[in-house]
């Protein structure tokens, strides 16, 4: 993706309320990971401290632009895989970040138009794209909630508003809980919201990883200085660590793995320091 690529836009916007009231408020002054993450997959939407902070983690990690784009593109076959294969039409995406392109709804909406998807996050630049760039299919509903992950339960309140949480849900928490410092409290984020979809419900997850084996020793460093330098700060963690997340829930084929490697076929791409996975609430 150049940095010029035009963002994709459904039909319709959704006609939900406003995300929220009032002028967006941005901090311009220290580097962002939403903003950051654009950059590092070549969007637009970031500022010259946002370059900054993020060529020089790219410089202690040069992985991470490979971390980044592998990301993005597990987010795209965990989509496709829940509404061509699991019939599942209902999402909600916790930490979505900036909108660039093929982002959830899109891909949902473009083999389920039905398809209902509500956004999370609570960056501001965020909110300001959401407010004109999350766009839904006429037959289906996107939404966007300005709302923290360390707030569960505000999430689930105002998500079914649009969802129909009596149905199964997808929940996409992509680089999310490595924001949550707490292993406790990131473990019990996740509980507390698969307890509220019902049994046939999923829960699609990646998280960094400081293991050696996949290639994650040099998160640690990179994660130091972002933590100096940047917000909100991070944290890698153990697969074992990431895989107690997904307690309770059946993996999908070929369960916790590289995210770059999920379900890429026989050319799959290399190793990346980012684990994911997709489970089945039974």
């Amino acid at each position: 993706m150049s940095p010029d690529s035009a963002y994709e836009r459904g039909s319709d916007v959704s006609e939900g309320r406003p995300p929220a009231d009032g002028p967006v408020k941005l901090n311009t002054s220290v580097a962002h990971n939403a903003r950051v993450w654009n950059y590092w997959i070549g969007g637009k939407d970031n500022y010259e401290v946002d370059q900054q902070v993020g060529e020089h983690v790219a410089g202690l990690f040069p992985v991470i632009r490979a971390v980044a784009r592998a990301d993005r593109e597990f987010l795209g076959r965990a989509v496709r895989c829940l509404a061509e294969e699991r019939g599942v039409r209902q999402f909600l995406d916790i930490g979505t970040g900036l909108p660039t392109v093929h982002n959830t709804h899109e891909i949902a909406q473009r083999i389920a138009p039905d398809s209902r998807i509500v956004y999370v996050d609570n960056d501001p630049i965020v909110l300001a794209h959401a407010r004109t760039l999350l766009t839904s299919s006429a037959e289906g509903v996107t939404d966007y909630i300005d709302a923290d992950v360390h707030d569960p339960d505000a999430i689930l309140r105002r998500a079914a508003e649009t969802l129909d949480l009596s149905r199964p849900v997808a929940v996409m928490m992509l680089g999310i809980l490595n924001f949550v410092l707490d292993t406790d409290k990131a473990r019990d984020i996740v509980r507390r919201v698969m307890a509220a979809v019902p049994s046939g419900s999923f829960l699609v997850l990646t998280h960094p990883t400081f293991d050696a084996e996949f290639g994650g020793a040099g998160n640690v460093a990179a994660m130091e200085f972002w933590n100096e330098n940047a917000t909100p700060p991070i944290i890698a963690r153990a697969k074992t660590e990431v895989a107690a997340f997904l307690d309770g829930l059946d993996l999908l084929e070929p369960g916790l793995v590289p995210c770059s490697q999920w379900r890429a076929g026989p050319d799959s791409p290399a190793v990346v320091p980012q684990f994911g996975a997709v489970a089945v609430k039974p």
